[in-house]
């Protein structure tokens, strides 16, 4: 996992997780506290909900990327950057300045007069946008998006995300955001869901990963709560993210963010990360899905994912008969059963190749263990 400056500010996994606060300057935006068209009131929103709560990074949005709002020309955006430029000048704190647009000549023209990175919300719709990120040697957070700067975040299917986010390549300080929310009609909540139980693998990409779930629909649906009372879900899934992977968690709640992200990070599983003349790095995989997307990256069989991941399944109220299949279906293979002293209770453990194999071998002894065996065979990714 490479690690990405933001004009100073390291973001990757040997950094603590980066806060993003959000500065809207369109009046548009559907978070009203977030809301202002008075650069002066703006700064001050910044200095003192934003960067004095915490915040490393200030997105500032000069549209709201809501899908029931006409999309704004560059023309239009740049109309507004003069707003957000006096902002950031009256800011007193110190934290990088993002300024989120899909348009490669407002990102050129923010770049050059104070910001810091770039958020692209069209993930590269505009081809153009690589070439002046790496002009200005800026970060840029690229979303999910199809080819079409009218339609940012619109891919639903969990494959397809992934796929989108390959659009018109990388920059060497690229960061991958999964596009979280109703970017489209079709997009539904349990495709959010997918997402982010599958956060993992978009660090098949060996890139840092920007979230933005800060209260979200699909969270918010899970407690039956609605925007208002929706923090405690967010802190919920900002530590699982952050456990899972990610780097940069985008909010409106930057102080209670930051917490919940500290102990994400902290309750991380440790992995090995040695770097030298030659490095090493054990990866985070918990699914074949996961191992897949990281041998597709060097090009190899995906087929060599299911080796890559060790299940352990325990089986209860055997009988002497079905303890017999299983040791005949792990004899001479590397899956492993391990019986206890009664002789009704076992473990097979193995990677998901070898307990699949395991399972068929010992299917057709009973009714009994070939139903126990049947999710064996079938596993979850």
């Amino acid at each position: 996992m490479r690690t990405v400056d933001a004009a100073g500010l390291p973001i990757g996994d040997d950094h603590p997780p980066r806060i993003m606060g959000v500065l809207n300057v369109s009046k548009e935006s559907p978070y009203d506290p977030s809301v202002y068209d008075d650069a002066g009131e703006a700064a001050r929103y910044v200095d003192e909900e934003l960067i004095d709560e915490g915040a490393d990074i200030v997105d500032v949005g000069l549209e709201s990327a809501n899908k029931r709002f006409e999309v704004l020309s560059a023309e239009e955006e740049l109309e507004r950057l003069d707003t957000a430029i006096e902002t950031i000048e009256s800011v007193s704190g110190d934290a990088v300045f993002s300024i989120e647009t899909r348009y490669h000549e407002v990102a050129d023209e923010a770049l050059a007069r104070g910001f810091d990175m770039v958020n692209d919300i069209c993930g590269f719709g505009d081809p153009e946008m690589p070439r002046v990120c790496e002009e200005h040697d800026a970060a840029v957070a690229k979303m999910a998006s199809p080819p079409d700067l009218e339609r940012p975040g619109a891919v639903e299917e969990v494959d397809d995300i992934y796929e989108a986010l390959s659009l018109n390549g990388f920059t060497d300080k690229t960061i991958v955001d999964p596009a979280f929310g109703g970017w489209s009609e079709e997009k539904t909540l349990a495709d959010d869901r997918e997402t982010f139980r599958r956060l993992r693998e978009f660090r098949g990409y060996g890139r840092p990963i920007l979230v933005s779930i800060n209260r979200k629909n699909f969270l918010r649906s899970v407690a039956d709560r609605d925007t208002e009372e929706a923090l405690p879900v967010s802190l919920a899934a900002t530590s699982m993210a952050v456990e899972r992977g990610a780097h940069i968690v985008r909010t409106h709640d930057v102080a209670e963010t930051r917490d919940a992200a500290l102990i994400g990070k902290e309750f991380a599983r440790d992995r090995v990360r040695t770097r030298g003349e030659v490095s090493v790095e054990e990866l985070d995989v918990a699914t074949t899905g996961d191992a897949r997307r990281h041998v597709d990256r060097f090009g190899g069989d995906p087929a060599v994912a299911d080796d890559a991941v060790a299940r352990v399944y325990e089986f209860e109220g055997l009988d002497s008969e079905e303890i017999g299949s299983l040791r005949a279906a792990t004899a001479g293979s590397s899956a492993v059963l391990v019986a206890d002293g009664t002789g009704s209770s076992a473990l097979l453990i193995g990677t998901v190749a070898e307990t699949v194999a395991a399972a068929q071998a010992a299917s057709g002894a009973t009714e009994a263990l070939d139903a126990a065996l049947s999710c064996v065979a079938r596993p979850t990714e």
